[in-house]
């Protein structure tokens, strides 16, 4: 992935977190149980977090453009946000409990994420 495209992703997730916390907190307060209401709301706030992650990791892209690390990161932050968000999303909205069983490979993409970042920063350091 590019810097461009990571800051493109990271600023339409960090638009879409604001939209979907909004929706949340007023058009789905009454529609869903507190349990279904919870999981939305960790939806948003992991995607939020991991949309700063993506701008983060696209400035420090446009420094090291040729940096594998990065482009990892990106990549694993972005997979991470649509399985470990977007099957909270579906799970909270749906009932369908079969697919709170593939969002800990979405946690997992986000653990591999931070990863990479820190041996990315790991190698800079070491430079």
């Amino acid at each position: 992935m590019t810097a461009q495209l990571t800051l493109i992703l990271g600023a339409l997730g960090g638009m879409l977190s604001v939209v979907f916390g909004a929706f949340g907190a007023h058009a789905l307060k009454d529609r869903l149980d507190a349990y279904s209401l919870g999981v939305f709301e960790t939806a948003v706030q992991y995607q939020f977090y991991h949309s700063l992650a993506l701008l983060i990791v696209a400035a420090l892209m446009i420094q090291l453009p040729a940096s594998s690390l990065l482009r990892s990161s990106s990549l694993l932050f972005v997979l991470g946000i649509v399985v470990f968000s977007g099957s909270l999303y579906v799970l909270s909205l749906t009932g369908v409990r079969w697919l709170g069983a593939i969002t800990p490979l979405g946690g997992l993409a986000f653990i591999a994420g931070w990863v990479c970042l820190m041996a990315a920063g790991w190698k800079l350091l070491g430079s």
